[in-house]
């Protein structure tokens, strides 16, 4: 089998003369792996909001590069995550999301551990030799809680603060992501490479031609992208009618490797997309609105719903077309627009990073 990771294809491009990834980075069944280890464990994840963990022993679960986490608050002041991975035999402390537990209980054989993941009982097990059930403790990740989201890294990631710089001071006092309530969960599982999901969010370039809708919302000519460490930011003014949106703008972020956070007056809509295998991905989009329980705001969420699912429809369908097209043996890596894909160089200039530090043994 060749090569997967070539020098010449990592090695860093300047904008103006930028090639996308090549195909294999796309269609490689060793990439799942590779994107496991040099990416997923070496980055920031969004597991969850705040108000799924309100109240003491609130609980998620999720998974992070085939790692199942289970996300706790522990106290008062502390949020917590696990693996969801008993100690004994490997069974899961939770399989969903749970209020008020004052334990975590694996369910395979009932050994159970405190909220700070300590192991506090362990059935028939009291007369076997040298075991301490203190010395056992659930295997913790790091967790940062910002504007209400909750970020789990299971492994080196960088500096949290590094990641959002800039963003609260963008949004401001008046657009804080805090104060929204959860609404609706919508989930698009995809026939392409999670990448292919990404590349396509991350650049307005394509909108006037799949997505007549949007387009009529949204002033192409005034789209802007602008790039930071760690993530990317495209926002245009906002023209639509009252009983949708309104007049505004329109800010899409893109929190490396596979965060979106799609804000618009009064919504906040929340992306990640998940791998799946090398061609498919499964898309996860939790609507957050502005507290308004009025049967005009709930109509408004309705048509909001409505015009979210109608773009994804575009885009799904693009994906999937544009995974086939990187499988057909055709495909060459081509040349970035500098214009309109400067995110998406700046996501493949990510990617490059992370797999020469995969090539060079640092994954």
């Amino acid at each position: 089998m060749t090569a997967l990771l070539s020098p010449a294809d990592l090695a860093p491009q300047p904008l103006d003369h930028a090639l996308a990834l090549p195909a294999p980075y796309y269609t490689d069944p060793r990439m799942p792996a590779l994107d496991a280890a040099a990416v997923f464990t070496r980055s920031w994840q969004l597991v969850g909001h705040a108000a799924q963990l309100s109240g003491v022993g609130d609980h998620l679960v999720a998974e992070v590069a085939g790692l199942p986490l289970l996300v706790v608050r522990s106290d008062a002041t502390t949020i917590r995550a696990f693996h969801n991975v008993c100690r004994h035999r490997a069974g899961p402390l939770a399989t969903c999301a749970g209020r008020g537990a004052s334990a975590l209980r694996c369910h395979y054989h009932g050994w159970t551990y405190g909220l700070d993941g300590v192991l506090r009982g362990a059935p028939e097990m009291g007369r076997t030799p040298d075991f301490n059930p203190a010395d056992i403790r659930l295997p913790e990740v790091s967790v940062q809680v910002w504007q209400g989201l909750v970020f789990a890294a299971t492994g080196a990631a960088p500096a949290f603060a590094a990641c959002v710089a800039g963003i609260d001071a963008r949004l401001g006092p008046r657009r804080t992501l805090a104060g929204h309530e959860f609404h609706h969960r919508v989930g698009y599982d995809v026939a392409c490479n999670w990448k292919v999901y990404v590349d396509n969010y991350l650049e307005g370039y394509h909108v006037p031609q799949i997505h007549p809708g949007l387009n009529s919302l949204l002033d192409y000519r005034s789209y802007v992208t602008e790039t930071a460490a760690w993530h990317s930011l495209q926002y245009s003014p906002l023209e639509s009618a009252p009983e949708l949106y309104g007049n505004g703008e329109a800010l899409y972020y893109f929190l490396y490797p596979n965060t979106m956070l799609n804000i618009l007056p009064g919504r906040l809509q929340t992306n990640r997309v998940l791998p799946l295998g090398v061609d498919r991905c499964r898309v996860e989009f939790d609507f957050y609105y502005a507290p308004d329980a009025g049967a005009e705001a709930q109509a408004r969420r309705a048509r909001d719903l409505a015009f979210s699912d109608e773009v994804q429809q575009e885009d799904v369908d693009m994906c999937e077309q544009v995974q086939r097209g990187l499988a057909s043996g055709s495909y060459c890596a081509g040349r970035l627009n500098p214009l309109r894909e400067n995110a998406v160089h700046h996501f493949h200039e990510l990617l490059r990073q992370a797999y020469r530090h995969a090539s060079a043994g640092d994954a």
